[in-house]
């Protein structure tokens, strides 16, 4: 088992050459047209001015959290520090790679939209791919490589304490990411959809709209560089919980509790890695069966690549499982050590299921909503609210049963020795499951990013002026890829809860907190505090969301009132689009700010007062922080695929009263689901992370 974090690099190394392979690909087809050509250029160099300017704010929060963990703590000098300013440099690296594809890929999915979606679904997705696979890679290299160094050459003092800094340093570039994008994106889409759609009456991308680029760039940095950031963050963290955990757990066990030496304590640590690199291998063999079919289901073609996956990542379990742990003295059977996995796979699925269920336009619930835009907007509000609340019932369902199964399996897998040592073995069985809930995520990236390349291709031809059967293709591709992102976000929020849990347990642990007593008032006190912060840090998003796009509102207004001929599309009357990207980029940077370091500073307020604070605090926020993300990401996802519904001609089509509804119900959920929902499964994790790596100072 020495050699697994070296293979767990090499397919690491697999993800980033094929990463590179597509962008090959990706660069090597064709732009389209001259007008097509400059509307991709001004949306990449919008986007990545944005990043560059977001990076260099994020830079000083994490120059600022080094120095804290260097001076605070004592394993942060100096390897602490650097582990943390290591995972923000992979997580940055990763966005940016990934953005500057995805930019390069919208042009020519659009260009490649004009033959039909058999040639632009595969280019989009492998577009995706490349942030997909670059997310993945180099999580699991730099996991596998901080373990190789700190922990086994090294021997670094609390060595998986600083593997977890690791993990830290990629959570905080996700945080703002998801917070800074999110803000962007939305504050671009709302401004364009109420004056160009519901005032002006013009068509979404329209060139007239002066926030159609920024509505562009917004795509990218929100839903791609955003959202890979937090898929690193969930990766590393599914990665260091069961690493960390299991060096709590195991640590001390004598001989009659069967785990006899560092060797065969090792089997613990790096399985975790070994599963991350059987998955890892899985996703480049589904990414490479995913190709474009005539007459073949869009759907059914981009989910071929995460079905081989995920059923390969499956078997590799069961063998890997055997290979670990065949001959291990403390284990009953392979099998039990393998099925946490299964069940994380399973789980993971399930909840994306019920996501598309939820946030479809082929199940009754979207179709419902639809309906309800025939008697206006407030009932399609009322309709969208009830329908996210109540699809949070199956995804708790899912997650409860996943932690309860997985739990048993990991008290199976262990003998009566073990068990009786006083041990939570079945701890180790949860944060197993995290990671078969993320193994696959090279895939679920790519599969995710795939829906804003979509999006910006069918912008793009618009304001390109392709024929409208063009615009037809991008739109199926378009719709394809809200459900898909509601798919991944279903991942990434039910990874984010058995991760976060197995991350409270080895907090718990390194705390000395044996239980957390809810009649000790204190505990009842964080408890309450810990519920209230989801709801704090949504109301703080929304309301960035709000400011911003009433100031992009007013900017609109401005240029159709002052701009003559610009609403009526006069020959060689431009918007001035710079103006907009300007507006939404001041605005993220500046309200990213606030909710981003609630997430740092509470945990750390509150442990210093009291550890059993703490853990109340974190107890209650995991709770209410993983409903609220269900909640905000499936109502969002709803109300933005039944306003699609609609504009394929259902309730009257395009221009309808049903359609101006159904605008406002997409409005509403454009910051719940692509700002606050998707923040919220990274500010659990981020907590309960910083709240592992800061104990020692607070013990």
């Amino acid at each position: 088992m020495e050699t697994v974090p070296y293979l767990a690099i090499g397919a690491a190394m697999g993800a980033l050459a094929l990463a590179t392979y597509f962008t090959k690909v990706v660069m090597a087809a064709d732009e389209g047209t001259e007008r097509m050509r400059e509307i991709g250029a001004a949306i990449r160099e919008g986007a990545m001015a944005f990043l560059r300017r977001e990076y260099r704010w994020v830079s000083v929060f994490v120059a600022a959290m080094a120095v804290l963990i260097f001076v605070v703590l004592d394993y942060g000098r100096p390897w602490g520090a650097i582990a943390y300013v290591s995972g923000a440099v992979f997580s940055s690296t990763a966005g940016f790679v990934g953005l500057r594809i995805a930019t390069a890929a919208n042009t020519r999915t659009a260009n490649a939209a004009i033959t039909g979606p058999a040639l632009a679904l595969p280019l989009a997705f492998r577009g995706g791919a490349v942030m997909g696979f670059t997310v993945a890679g180099l999580g699991l290299f730099g996991i596998a490589t901080a373990y190789l160094i700190f922990v086994e050459l090294l021997e670094v003092n609390d060595g998986f304490q600083v593997v977890a800094a690791f993990s830290l340093g990629g959570s905080s570039v996700a945080l703002f990411a998801r917070i800074g994008g999110g803000i962007y994106t939305k504050a671009a889409d709302v401004g364009a959809d109420l004056v160009g759609k519901v005032e002006a009456g013009i068509p979404e991308d329209d060139p007239r709209n002066p926030a159609t680029i920024a509505d562009n760039v917004g795509d990218n940095v929100g839903d791609v560089a955003g959202m890979g950031a937090d898929l690193f963050e969930s990766y590393a963290g599914a990665l260091v919980a069961p690493l960390v955990l299991s060096s709590l757990l195991f640590l001390g066990v004598d001989e009659d509790g069967a785990i006899v030496d560092l060797d065969s304590l090792r089997n613990l640590y790096v399985f975790p890695m070994l599963i991350g690199a059987l998955g890892m291998i899985s996703s480049i063999v589904g990414a490479l069966a995913t190709r474009g079919r005539e007459g073949k289901s869009l759907a059914a073609q981009l989910h071929t690549g995460q079905n081989v996956a995920m059923t390969l990542t499956v078997v590799g379990s069961f063998l890997a499982a055997q290979w670990a742990f065949g001959d291990y003295l403390g284990v009953v059977s392979p099998f039990w050590l393998a099925l946490p996995i299964v069940i994380g796979i399973a789980a993971g699925w399930a909840i994306g299921f019920t996501s598309e269920y939820f946030t479809s336009d082929h199940y009754r619930p979207v179709k419902d909503l639809a309906e309800q835009t025939e008697t206006g907007p407030a009932t399609v509000i009322i309709a969208g609210v009830s329908l996210g609340k109540l699809s949070t019932a199956p995804a708790v369902v899912l997650v409860v049963g996943a932690i309860g199964l997985s739990y048993w399996a990991g008290e199976q897998a262990f003998t009566e020795a073990v068990r009786a040592s006083g041990i939570d073995v079945g701890l180790y069985g949860v944060a197993l499951a995290a990671v078969g809930m993320l193994a696959t995520t090279g895939i679920v990236v790519a599969v995710d990013a795939y829906g804003p390349i979509a999006d910006n291709a069918g912008g793009i031809a618009e304001m390109a002026e392709l024929p409208p059967e063009v615009r037809q293709v991008t739109d199926s591709l378009d719709s394809l890829g809200n459900t898909t992102a509601a798919i991944a976000k279903g991942f990434a929020i039910g990874s984010a809860a058995v991760t976060a849990l197995a991350l409270f347990k080895a907090f718990s642990n390194t705390a000395g907190l044996e239980e957390i007593d809810l009649n000790d008032v204190p505990t009842t006190m964080g408890l309450f505090l810990g519920a209230l912060t989801p709801f704090v840090f949504a109301a703080l998003t929304m309301q960035s969301v709000g400011r911003a796009a009433k100031q992009m509102i007013e900017e609109v207004r401005r240029q159709f009132a002052e701009i003559p001929g610009l609403r009526e599309g006069a020959v060689g009357v431009k918007a001035d689009y710079a103006r907009c990207v300007d507006i939404s980029t001041a605005a993220a940077l500046k309200e990213m700010i606030l909710p981003g370091a609630l997430a740092v500073v509470l945990p750390l307020a509150v442990g210093i007062v009291s550890l059993q604070a703490l853990g109340g605090f974190l107890a209650g926020a995991l709770v209410t922080g993983f409903l609220m993300a269900i909640y905000m990401a499936n109502a969002g996802g709803a109300w933005d695929n039944a306003k699609k519904y609609i504009e394929a001609g259902a309730h009257g089509g395009k221009g309808s009263d049903a359609h101006k509804a159904a605008v406002v119900g997409d409005t509403v959920g454009d910051p719940f689901k692509d700002t606050s929902g998707p923040a919220m499964n990274i500010l659990i994790k981020v907590m309960t992370i910083v709240s592992l790596v800061f104990v020692p100072a607070f013990v």
